[in-house]
């Protein structure tokens, strides 16, 4: 049998072999816990930084990425920053930021077309009512200027006719940025007369210099002459109003080999390079035009180009200065644009300036009869036609028997007082309107109205 003692002694040696086992475990995992809370304070610290640095890529992000996103849709240089950190930049939160820009740039422009379809639909129908209104006025002047013979009258009918060409030729404009038809359906035309129309809608009319040294008879299909009149026009009001009241713009027309082109050089203060840019992808039609771009109030002009470019396959370059420190603009007219009138049947305008070159031996120069009188063109290398003080060009008138009569040479017409000049104002204007019904240049009312579902720097 055992004895108590030895029964006791063992007992203590398990409990103290119990107890020390169990003060080793203890010990353990105190060391462990302590290591967790060291590891989970490193977590929770770079938590914190990830937390932060998310946090000032979002603040970035809102404050200065988005506005220059949004801002670069209108402004294509406006650069857009990057992340903060470089190394986020291709990571999973780099691209998801880069997801956010781009769903915004197209909700944006998606926002942009909308809301710009519904102005330009607006401002459709506003000119469709305003240029009818134009028309009928425009109808009314050149019937009173037919039935007038007083100077005075014939003067004032005459600047009256002129303000309400600039007001149609705005409305029309603003219609062709929005999408609108032309507004008018013209026969085949010299691109000389399609020049000088586009001329006769400006104020500063008086201030262009035409040059035509194109082959008698160059003429233009009848659905560009509209189109290439209203481009003129709108170069030639930029070369205006940018440039010096006292300076002169130069028109040349001439011959190249995939057509004719028609510069347009003022002596302005010309562009910037950011400026220039713009308005070279405004006019050559290869981007959406929305009114919200065109500034407050609007400039339409370059906008209207580029809608007529992309329409009627023309090319307008303004890439180059002018030699006379302005701005250089040039009109290409395609050659399947161009066709040829015979200048003997049907004579460009008597304002229209002499073509610089001869005619070959199968276009002779133009003649033009009329009852009682002929027409003297001059010739090739004659100065141009006279114009009076206010820049008006003149007709040269003889009679039959003076015609006969080659060893007189012709006498510049004299100096007119007012009342005379007036007086010729309103013949020229009459004999104007008489050859554009001829031509079928303008069309009824009725023809306006119908017309009017798409018509109208």
């Amino acid at each position: 049998m055992i004895e108590l003692p030895d029964l006791a002694v063992g007992g203590l040696a398990v409990g103290t072999l119990s107890a020390l086992a169990l003060g080793g475990g203890l010990l353990r995992s105190r060391r462990q816990r302590a290591v967790q809370r060291d590891e989970i304070a490193a977590l929770r610290a770079h938590l914190d930084g990830v937390v932060q640095t998310f946090a000032a890529e979002v603040e970035h992000l809102a404050a200065k990425r988005v506005p220059a996103a949004a801002r670069q849709l209108a402004h294509p240089h406006v650069a857009v920053p990057g992340p903060l950190q470089l190394r986020a930049a291709g990571s999973s939160l780099g691209v998801a930021m880069e997801n956010v820009l781009d769903q915004l740039r197209v909700e944006l422009t998606a926002q942009h077309l909308r809301v710009d379809a519904a102005a330009q639909a607006g401002m459709r129908g506003a000119t469709r009512e305003i240029q009818a209104a134009l028309y009928r006025l425009q109808d009314a002047l050149r019937g009173l200027q037919q039935q007038y013979d007083d100077p005075e009258l014939a003067q004032t009918l005459f600047e009256l006719d002129h303000e309400n060409e600039q007001s149609l030729r705005r409305a029309q404009v603003a219609a062709v940025v929005c999408g609108a038809w032309v507004g008018l359906a013209r026969e085949e035309s010299h691109l000389v007369d399609a020049v000088t129309g586009g001329q006769a809608r400006l104020a500063g009319y008086h201030r262009v210099r035409v040059n035509n040294h194109l082959q008698p008879g160059t003429a233009l299909v009848s659905h560009a002459v509209e189109p290439v009149a209203i481009i003129v026009a709108e170069l030639l009001d930029n070369a205006l109003r940018h440039s010096a009241p006292d300076t002169d713009v130069v028109v040349n027309l001439e011959h190249v080999h995939h057509g004719v082109c028609v510069t347009v050089d003022d002596a302005g203060l010309g562009m910037t390079q950011d400026e220039r840019d713009r308005a070279q992808r405004m006019v050559a039609g290869s981007e959406p035009i929305l009114l919200t771009d065109l500034g407050d109030p609007p400039r339409m002009g370059l906008a209207a180009i580029g809608q007529l470019t992309r329409q009627f396959d023309l090319t307008v370059d303004l890439s180059s200065p002018s030699p006379y420190g302005g701005v250089r603009a040039v009109l290409r007219v395609d050659s399947h644009l161009l066709t040829r009138i015979d200048p003997e049947e049907q004579p460009p305008a008597a304002s229209a300036p002499r073509p610089t070159r001869r005619a070959t031996a199968e276009e002779p120069p133009a003649q033009t009869p009329s009852a009682g009188h002929d027409y003297v063109p001059e010739p090739d290398d004659a100065a141009p036609a006279s114009r009076h003080a206010d820049g008006l060009p003149q007709r040269r008138r003889r009679t039959r028997a003076a015609a006969a009569d080659t060893a007189v040479p012709e006498q510049r017409p004299p100096v007119r007082r007012p009342e005379e000049a007036a007086a010729a104002l309103g013949a020229l204007q009459a004999a104007t309107a008489a050859a554009r019904a001829a031509a079928g240049e303008n069309t009824d009312h009725e023809d306006h109205e119908d017309h009017e579902g798409g018509t109208a720097r």
